[in-house]
């Protein structure tokens, strides 16, 4: 089993909810497995599998789900007998689930019991035609590419008024900018809130350059705890942060002082907390999902570690997760953005040049992450790794990222 969640936005790069993407078997070994496709695992829901193994609140706390069913799976008694709050769930199907009455019985059958439906691969020479299963789905995914949005926002606004409008497989911040400008779409998915700054400002905020300068310190070779404490000194929330995460670990120790508190942390602990903390706080002028993908991402890559012959690296490629988005973050090209932090030159050279020993286990997680599932099936088999593993690395990514900020 190997799944990734993929997020769909508002128009202010809010994350309104994700779809789940799976693969059942290595695409190459087992080529008839097409992912979230008729051929995997039939009458199987897949996405209802995933999220009761992981737990819903892992995927996320609070939105919805997108889950893909096709007219196979549509029919199966999990989808009736799921504990999973229904209306958390959107039911995901294509245009294999046709407009016969045996489907739109059905999909009336899971209306009631509180399921949510969207529709992709839907042709619009087909729109008349699925006018029934239409009526019953609240979100309706379309190809940007081959849409006119002023026509169609003319005729869902008209006769489907119900229906959010998607804009799938978006590339570029651009395109994202001009479809945003046109209107009538509510939800945009795509890679365009990744894609790589290749110019950018030269001056970094003062706060980031604080947050940059802790970092430096607690990632340089045995570094003073005083002087992370005094740096951390500057800002109030992060001040707010260690004694909480300190009165955790010490509830009847009083602490006097930050030096205090970061000593009684010790340096591992210190580093530890520095890297995800500031993190979070570099990064809050961006959409949520960049923090997200940041910090899911770092322990991914080091949950990955022994399966790519790499488990003394652990902390490195940490580290090199947290700083893979680190150009979006300061809006200037990797390049520029990597001379502002110490890191080593495994880390710079997977970073700048996609090159060096740590490369290969960056690619793999950026293919993860975008379900490119052919091209993840083609890595394990090249780096002999199997399917399980990554997928539990992937669990405890989710886990630890669900934990790390719960109360």
């Amino acid at each position: 089993m190997l799944a990734t969640l993929i997020p769909l936005f508002d128009e202010e790069m809010s994350v309104r909810a994700y779809s789940l993407f799976t693969q059942k078997k290595n695409f190459l070994l087992n080529p008839s497995f097409q992912g979230t496709g008729s051929n995997d695992g039939a009458a199987q829901v897949v996405g209802l599998e995933v999220i009761e193994n992981m737990g819903l609140e892992s995927l996320s706390t609070d939105k919805e789900v997108f889950v893909a069913v096709n007219n196979i799976s549509l029919f199966s008694d999990a989808l009736m007998e799921s504990t999973l709050p229904h209306e958390r769930l959107i039911l995901l199907t294509d245009n294999s689930v046709t407009p016969k009455d045996i489907y739109i019985d059905r999909l009336r059958s899971l209306k009631e019991t509180g399921y949510k439906f969207a529709i992709r691969k839907l042709p619009v020479q087909s729109f008349e035609d699925y006018r029934e299963i239409l009526l019953l789905m609240d979100y309706i995914l379309l190809d940007h590419k081959k849409i006119d949005i002023s026509i169609a926002q003319i005729y869902f606004q008209k006769v489907y008024p119900h229906i959010k409008l998607c804009a799938g497989n978006i590339q570029t911040q651009e395109i994202f900018e001009e479809l945003k400008a046109k209107g009538g779409y509510q939800l945009y998915e795509g890679e365009f809130y990744r894609m790589p700054v290749t110019k950018g400002e030269t001056k970094v905020a003062p706060l980031k350059v604080n947050y940059i300068e802790l970092l430096n310190v607690v990632n340089g070779e045995d570094f003073e705890l005083t002087k992370a404490a005094d740096i951390i000194g500057r800002d109030t929330a992060l001040v707010i942060s260690l004694l909480k995460m300190v009165n955790k670990m010490a509830v009847n120790s009083e602490i006097t002082s930050i030096r205090h508190a970061a000593a009684m942390l010790g340096q591992h602990e210190l580093k530890k907390w520095i890297n995800t903390a500031v993190t979070g706080k570099l990064y809050a002028e961006k959409p949520n999902e960049i923090t997200r993908l940041s910090l899911i991402r770092a322990k991914f890559v080091e949950n990955l570690a022994p399966l790519f012959g790499l488990a003394q690296q652990g902390e490195q490629l940490f580290l090199m997760g947290l700083f893979s988005v680190l150009d979006l973050i300061l809006e200037q090209p990797m390049e520029e953005a990597l001379k502002r932090v110490k890191v080593s030159k495994e880390i710079g050279d997977a970073l700048i040049s996609h090159k060096g020993v740590f490369a290969p286990i960056l690619e793999f997680v950026l293919d993860y992450e975008c379900a490119d599932w052919q091209e993840v099936s083609r890595l394990m088999i090249l780096n002999n790794i199997d399917m399980n593993p990554v997928y539990e690395a992937y669990v405890r990514a989710l886990g630890w990222y669900r934990d790390l900020f719960s109360e």
